[in-house]
């Protein structure tokens, strides 16, 4: 028998991480009207955006318009990534209720990403996650390239637990594990998260796969055996990242949902409703789903 939590906290990241490297830009009434949908779904946690420079990500520069127009429901959070205090001053401004800070556990990332060292990342968000902590505003902090990295290859799951743990002592309420360029493997992953966990509770960590290589659920699969009751995922498998050639994006949501209804892992989430997002912002972008479920749906 698989020892497994009873239930699990699905964290949507579709309308922020999904969309932002989109070619083109998404209308704001969209990305409102998906966010809608998605709180129909009985989804807790909904990410709708990020306070960044929009020189470097066009796609996120109507957060604020965003933020203002979703129909927010009770019991539902609504977090924005704020990179930096201007960042943070500016989802305040706008209303958010929960922030998100993002670092990298390798160098080469942080730099090519965030334009910084690591040492410099902690250093800008300190600051964010100390007004946070005064405004009763939540924080969530995201390490990226958790197994392998697009400059300096496969990475150290030591490096992984200092960064995590670094920012996790600045506030944090959870970390989330990325594999940024979707690499990982059961084995790596199990590796990385033990070592993590011994630096940060297992149960203030959540995970973030990419399913470049077609390993995501398999890797939710061993975090969820690790003790992980926390899993990132985008309806539709939206996404990608432009570092990793040929990545085909997050794990889909309505992948997860099925996996985690068929382990009978308790999640709050209506497939038919999410299937009906799915839908909405695949026809929206002109494409077919990428999630293996949604494809099924519209083939029977």
């Amino acid at each position: 028998m698989l020892s497994l939590p009873e239930s699990v906290r699905m964290f949507e990241v579709g309308p922020r991480d999904g969309l932002q490297n989109e070619p083109t830009i998404i209308p704001t009434d969209t990305k409102i009207e998906l966010i809608d949908m998605l709180s129909e779904t009985g989804l807790r946690t909904i990410e709708v955006g990020s306070f960044v420079s929009p020189k470097w990500v066009p796609q996120m520069s109507d957060t604020e318009a965003v933020l203002k127009g979703i129909h927010r429901k009770p019991g539902i959070m609504y977090p924005v990534l704020t990179p930096n205090m201007k960042g943070f001053e500016a989802a305040v401004k706008a209303g958010a209720q929960e922030v998100a800070v993002f670092g990298s556990a390798t160098e080469g990332f942080s730099q090519k990403n965030i334009n910084c060292s690591i040492a410099e990342s902690l250093e800008r968000f300190a600051p964010v996650c100390e007004a946070a902590r005064k405004q009763n505003i939540r924080v969530r902090g995201y390490v990226s390239c958790v197994v392998g990295c697009p400059y300096e290859g496969e990475v150290d799951p030591r490096s992984v637990a200092e960064v995590s743990e670094a920012i996790f002592n600045l506030g944090c309420y959870e970390i989330s594990l990325g594999d940024t360029i979707g690499v990982g493997t059961p084995k790596k992953v199990e590796r990385m998260l033990y070592t993590v966990a011994e630096r940060v509770p297992m149960d203030k960590l959540s995970v973030h796969f990419h399913d470049t290589h077609g390993q995501a659920l398999a890797n939710i699969l061993t975090a969820l055996q690790c003790g992980i009751s926390g899993i990132d995922s985008a309806v539709s498998g939206l996404g990608g990242c432009p570092y990793a050639h040929g990545a085909s994006g997050n794990v889909a949501t309505e992948d997860v949902l099925y996996m985690l209804n068929g382990l009978e892992v308790e999640t709050g989430v209506d497939m038919d409703a999410l299937l009906n997002a799915s839908m909405y912002i695949s026809k929206a972008l002109g494409r077919s789903p990428a999630s293996k479920v949604a494809r099924a749906v519209l083939n029977t």
